[in-house]
């Protein structure tokens, strides 16, 4: 967000300094109190206070991300306990959210009755985490300290968004003013240069829930947002990999049983949707009509620097980071563009306004390189990784066919003068606390194709042929 420091007051450049403090970079989180800089003697106004209430978010460490071994005698618990985690945040937020006018009349509640309990609360967690953990192996040291959580600027204004929680104006860009930013990698002689299609639909039969089968198995609306489901119709948080088997997918291949899901994209445009006043929509800011794609194209190419090897079977990924805007953008990997543009302009961190006659577009790369062991981690990354530029995967790591998800969407660009009252914003569903950021956008992949449909997709990619 752009600001003119030059023609503002002292006391507004020093409330403007403290909102800034509370920026996260990839590298961790900066403690700081929301309503005063160091150098400031008195807390502000009133109204200060509560248009910075208004304007900020809930933000602490990714606990999840940080265990990277987890035995499995403990994985169980271990899981409920990180949902709980999100759970404690989400409702922290909430309330953070639904308290402006204590926090306009006490410029300390937001710490001491929101801030505060929540370290409480996630100390508790994340204490049973490392004694779960250690009753099977070395106990975690350390995680204690990312029990504690600050607010954090979201950039958003006061009632930002249909709910509140964004989007806003500043998160979208005109892409006809975007210089071009994509360019094609080299492939080597040995590339395998094949492609193999598989049709799934778009989700037409609204195949919805809020569960997360991969991050939080076993814990309904473990995503606290509304996911889209193309292929395995059996897909829920309680489903184990003998469920996802014997299901039936929406593929035209019955040979691919795969899962495929994303965070659905709604149309702020004030419609209550079935699940208006349910967890994981409308009770936790995802609102508005949801929005159907026109389009998913579900691709799966090779290797820029040789063959690939068959995936194994119920190998998850997730690509992306559904906390980006907390996180930092290490792990933010979607993409967003217009037809027309996709070979010059791909944006991590802003919706595009296409122009008449184009289309929004989401694409997903997923990760192409595989450890050749485990289909799974404990923080649902260190099993994948992504080739490096120039297309080798990470020693150790054996490539396996890459897939990119494409979807269309036919929605037409905001009207940000008058923030999306001619024609309304729209925005991906996410936690409450991430805003509605499309940084956050992200997309997840277990792989339930039968041997033989794999290995003529392998065939397929290493030959240079495109099947389907």
């Amino acid at each position: 967000m752009r600001r003119n420091t030059r023609k503002r007051s002292k006391t507004t450049r020093r409330m403007v300094g403290a909102m800034a403090a509370l920026a996260v970079g990839a590298g961790g989180l900066v403690a700081a109190n929301i309503y005063a800089s160091a150098e400031e003697t008195s807390a502000p106004s009133g109204a200060q206070n509560q248009a910075q209430a208004a304007s900020s978010t809930v933000d602490c460490p990714d606990v999840g991300q940080k265990l990277t071994a987890v035995p499995a005698q403990a994985r169980a618990q271990v899981d409920k306990e990180l949902a709980l985690l999100d759970k404690q945040v989400a409702e922290a937020y909430q309330r953070l959210s639904s308290s402006q006018r204590a926090i306009q009349q006490d410029p300390g509640f937001a710490q001491n009755a929101i801030i505060n309990p929540l370290k409480d609360k996630r100390k508790a967690t994340i204490d049973r985490i490392a004694i779960a953990i250690g009753r099977v192996a070395a106990r975690p040291q350390g995680l204690d300290t990312l029990a504690a959580c600050t607010l954090r600027a979201t950039g958003n204004q006061t009632n930002a968004g249909q709910a509140g929680n964004g989007p806003v104006a500043a998160d979208f860009v005109n892409i006809t003013k975007v210089r071009p930013n994509v360019s094609a990698p080299r492939k080597a002689a040995t590339a395998s240069t094949g492609v193999f299609t598989t049709k799934c639909g778009v989700n037409a039969n609204k195949l919805y829930n809020s569960d997360n089968v991969i991050v939080a198995p076993g814990v309904t609306n473990g995503a606290h947002h509304v996911h889209d489901y193309v292929g395995n119709q059996a897909n829920n948080a309680f489903a184990a990999d003998q469920t996802l088997a014997a299901g039936k997918t929406s593929c035209r291949n019955q040979g691919d049983k795969s899962t495929y899901y994303w965070p659905v994209l709604r149309l702020r445009d004030g419609t209550k949707e079935f699940d208006a006043d349910k967890l994981g929509g409308g009770a936790e800011g995802n609102t508005g009509r949801i929005l159907t794609a026109k389009a998913a194209t579900l691709n799966f190419v090779g290797s820029p620097r040789g063959k690939v090897a068959a995936m194994p079977k119920f190998l998850r990924i997730i690509t992306g980071d559904a906390k980006a805007f907390t996180n930092g953008t290490a792990n933010a990997n979607a993409s967003w563009s217009c037809t027309g543009f996709e070979n010059k302009v791909q944006l991590k961190d802003k919706y595009p306004l296409c122009p008449s006659g184009s289309d929004v577009v989401r694409t997903f790369k997923f990760q192409s390189c595989w450890d050749g062991r485990n289909t799974d981690s404990a923080n649902h990354r260190a099993h994948v990784a992504f080739a490096d530029a120039s297309g080798r995967c990470p020693s150790g790591f054996k490539a396996i066919p890459q897939l990119v998800q494409r979807l269309v969407y036919d929605v037409d660009a905001p009207s940000l003068k008058d923030n999306g009252k001619t024609r309304p914003f729209f925005a991906l569903d996410g936690f409450p606390e991430q805003a509605h950021k499309p940084v956050t956008d992200h997309g997840d992949f277990i792989n339930v194709f039968g041997a033989q449909l794999m290995n003529k997709m392998v065939q397929c990619i290493n030959t240079g042929r495109r099947c389907s």
